[in-house]
């Protein structure tokens, strides 16, 4: 049986920029933008039509944002912009690592994560240590689907070679990591069960 894990609040803790789109604006600046007085309302619409579950990159949505207000940007200055304003310091959870080998025990082992920015899992992953502990990395910039979308959860069971009716996913986040059930498969909240919980629950299910 398969076993993916959410990243972001379950795994790990990332100091998140308290303000975002002023956090953008300002790496914006440093490269060079002229960044719109009415930036923070341009940055909170939609700008790019996407179907229901898709992800929109950040960059992408910079990008048209500036674009909504006639600003020119090169897609490598925005993406830059981006990856330096989430640069987060991370902490590891406790037993973040044992539970992740203790599934990796019984079966193929990966990570789904929602993120939008480019680079911020495989860096979070290396400054927490977690790098190289999973079978399959899926993350929602890279499938093209966020969860609680049924095919987020279908990408990362195909990344394990698992069917998504056989695949368990621990999150913290009902409403989002909870979407797994109406995959087909099962859910564990790790604000129920911990993750220093989580290998005796594991141990249990065999």
């Amino acid at each position: 049986m398969a076993l993916t894990f959410d990243l972001f609040g379950t795994l790990v803790d990332i100091d998140y920029p308290i303000d975002p789109a002023e956090a953008v604006a300002r790496e914006l600046e440093s490269r060079g933008v002229q960044v719109p007085d009415d930036w923070h309302v341009a940055y909170g619409e939609v700008h790019i039509d996407a179907p229901e579950g898709a992800e929109v990159p950040l960059p992408a949505h910079v990008a048209a944002a500036l674009d909504s207000r006639e600003v020119d940007v090169s897609d490598n200055a925005a993406r830059h912009a981006v990856v330096a304003a989430f640069d987060p310091d991370v902490t590891r959870r406790d037993g973040a690592l044992e539970a992740i080998r203790a599934a990796a025990d019984r079966g193929p082992v990966g990570l789904l994560s929602n993120c939008s920015v480019p680079e911020l899992v495989p860096r979070t992953l290396i400054r927490s240590g977690l790098r190289g502990e999973f079978d399959a990395v899926t993350t929602s910039i890279g499938c093209g689907w966020r969860k609680p979308d049924p095919r987020a959860f279908e990408a990362a069971a195909a990344a394990l070679d698992s069917a998504v009716d056989d695949l368990t996913h621990v999150g913290d986040d009902p409403a989002i990591d909870g979407g797994i059930e109406s995959a087909g498969g099962r859910f564990i909240d790790v604000t129920e069960t911990s993750l220093t919980e989580l290998p005796t629950r594991l141990e249990a299910r065999r």
